[in-house]
């Protein structure tokens, strides 16, 4: 699967998956930026982020945890 920046919830699951022992609620937008961009089929520019776009991310993935 590959993914990009507007693959939100399916990152999110993605996060979820590979960071099970963090708590997303928490987590700086720096390492959040840098754990999605390491996913595996990930493919976006990494450029193309923003903080709008990194905290939706971390909004569904603290949806994903409830």
């Amino acid at each position: 699967m590959t993914l990009i920046w507007t693959d939100v919830q399916d990152i999110a699951i993605e996060l979820d998956e590979a960071h099970a022992d963090v708590d997303p609620q928490y987590i700086r937008f720096t390492d959040l930026h840098a754990w999605v961009c390491a996913l595996h089929g990930f493919e976006d520019d990494p450029e193309r982020s923003n903080e709008k776009v990194l905290e939706a991310i971390q909004m569904a993935w603290i949806e994903e945890r409830d």
